[in-house]
């Protein structure tokens, strides 16, 4: 689905007329053809688009693109409700997947349909040429439509119908029949630019990346094409329904773009996803979508354009909107773990080898290394300042291209605890030795030399210790100041 508002600059708008000429903008097109004239109407008018305070257009992505097309055709939404005021309407449904409003007209009733061209073209009866005149549907519409989807463009077919009055039951089936065809609307939604990149660092990272969509099949394999999302397979929502749970289950791992998919399918992908071990990250923005965000194992909303039932339901928020940012996050999460894994390590070993100084001292026949106020000292310093320079550690080279850790892996996994026993011994083993030949030397200041080789061995480790990939020369002694300052002071 879309992953930002669509601007002036970012979005195209063609509308193909009934008669199968070639596509043209509105801003292009003789506009006192009663034909257009319906057309830029229906554009400016069955749209819910608002303006803020500086006047810029805020509502779904897909009517602001709407709007902005009729604006372009000199159509201006707000003028035009004056003279045709709506009346009532017929809300956007996903198993009809079209809506309808309803403008008075004259003294009569003037309905607009929007919606996919295999829900709109099936309800009308005819369709308008760029006269005015009436013709029978072409059988070459689906055609066109697949044609544009397959460039990349979201379509929509319109369509309009007069009434002498507002009907009294206000039912699909009463108002949507025996409509007008008018013509066919294609959005172009290009991705950002960074969507490319962002699609092949979830790949690296071990992240399949997975397009479900309400839009046409062949719109889905066009975007998914341009952002490498895997091949031309596409299930679409009613191949779906002929599946059952055990025989989506065996598929789900091989198909990546799903089409005119319904918001129950949406939650069926999810748990087909899950039960094969997956850990699934939904992204979402309307009402709809709220059950399948709360379904999966993290609901990432969207800020701008999201509705707050699916803001609720989601356990992350994106503000700008945009599919970057979710890789930013993972990026920034696994280098917040990291530096967690390291600051542990680091804690562990060093109270590991504080214990084994003062714990193995009396078996060598050794008194006893430190008085309180050195451990104390120890403690504060030593772990405190190194320790909490360590969460400014820069990202590790490689972390996006290593799979995802199981979520129920132990953070003292990949050899930790191995690490903290025996370097801990390590710098037990460094400060008795130190000790035993202070002592056994005569030296007065014996204490004092324990005391400094475990505050420096433990500082050594915590440079040691910055990558678990690479050595101190390799990542450089300056690319974490702060830790290098915090070593100094220390």
């Amino acid at each position: 689905d879309k992953t930002g508002t669509l601007t002036t600059n970012e979005m195209r708008l063609e509308l193909l007329h009934a008669a199968g000429t070639n596509a043209s903008s509105l801003s292009e097109t003789d506009n006192t053809s009663p034909l257009w004239q319906l057309l830029g109407k229906a554009l400016a008018l069955s749209t819910d688009v608002t303006l803020d305070q500086q006047g810029r257009a805020v509502g779904d992505p897909t009517e602001i693109a709407l709007y902005l097309g009729a604006l372009d055709g000199e159509f201006i939404k707000h003028d035009l409700e004056e003279k045709y005021p709506r009346l009532a309407e017929l809300p956007f449904e996903a198993n009809r997947r079209r809506m309808t409003t309803l403008h008075a007209d004259d003294g009569h009733v003037l309905s607009f349909t929007k919606g996919a061209p295999e829900a709109v073209l099936p309800v009308c009866s005819g369709q308008l040429r760029l006269d005015g005149s009436s013709a029978a549907l072409s059988d070459e519409l689906l055609e066109q439509a697949e044609q544009m989807a397959a460039q990349g463009c979201r379509v929509l077919a319109i369509a309009c119908r007069r009434f002498d009055a507002v009907p009294e039951m206000l039912r699909p089936g009463e108002i949507e029949h025996e409509m007008q065809f008018l013509g066919l609307v294609g959005l172009i939604d290009p991705p950002r630019p960074e969507a490319l990149q962002a699609v092949r660092d979830c790949r690296t990272a071990g992240i399949h990346p997975v397009m479900i969509t309400g839009d046409h099949p062949e719109t889905a394999r066009a975007i998914a094409k341009r952002l490498e999302i895997a091949s031309d397979d596409v299930m679409t929502g009613a191949e779906m329904a002929k599946l059952t749970d055990d025989e989506l289950a065996a598929r789900v791992k091989e198909l990546s773009i799903y089409a005119r998919v319904s918001p129950e399918q949406k939650i069926k992908i999810v748990e087909a996803l899950q039960a094969h071990g997956e850990y699934v990250a939904m992204t979402g923005d309307g009402v709809n979508d709220a059950p399948a965000l709360k379904r999966a194992n993290i609901g990432i909303a969207m800020g701008q354009k999201g509705t707050d039932v699916a803001r609720e339901a989601s356990d992350m928020v994106l503000m700008d909107d945009n599919f970057a940012s979710i890789v930013r996050a993972v990026r920034e999460g696994r280098r917040i773990f990291d530096n967690i894994r390291k600051f542990i390590k680091y804690t562990m070993t060093s109270n590991a080898g504080e214990v084994w100084t003062l714990f193995l001292a009396p078996f060598f026949g050794l008194p006893l290394p430190l008085v309180p106020v050195q451990i104390l000292w120890i403690n504060l310093v030593t772990d405190g300042l190194p320790g909490l320079a360590m969460s400014l550690e820069q990202q590790e080279k490689n972390i996006m291209q290593r799979p995802p850790r199981p979520p129920d892996e132990s953070i003292f996994a990949h050899g930790m605890w191995q690490h903290i026993l025996w370097v801990g011994l390590l710098i037990g083993g460094l400060s008795l030795g130190a000790q035993a030949w202070a002592w056994h030397g005569g030296s007065e200041n014996w204490q004092t030399i324990v005391f400094t080789v475990l505050t420096f061995s433990q500082l050594l480790h915590a440079l040691a210790i910055r990558s678990e990939t690479e050595s101190l020369f390799s990542i450089g002694f300056f690319s974490n100041p702060q830790l290098l300052l915090a070593v100094v002071l220390t």
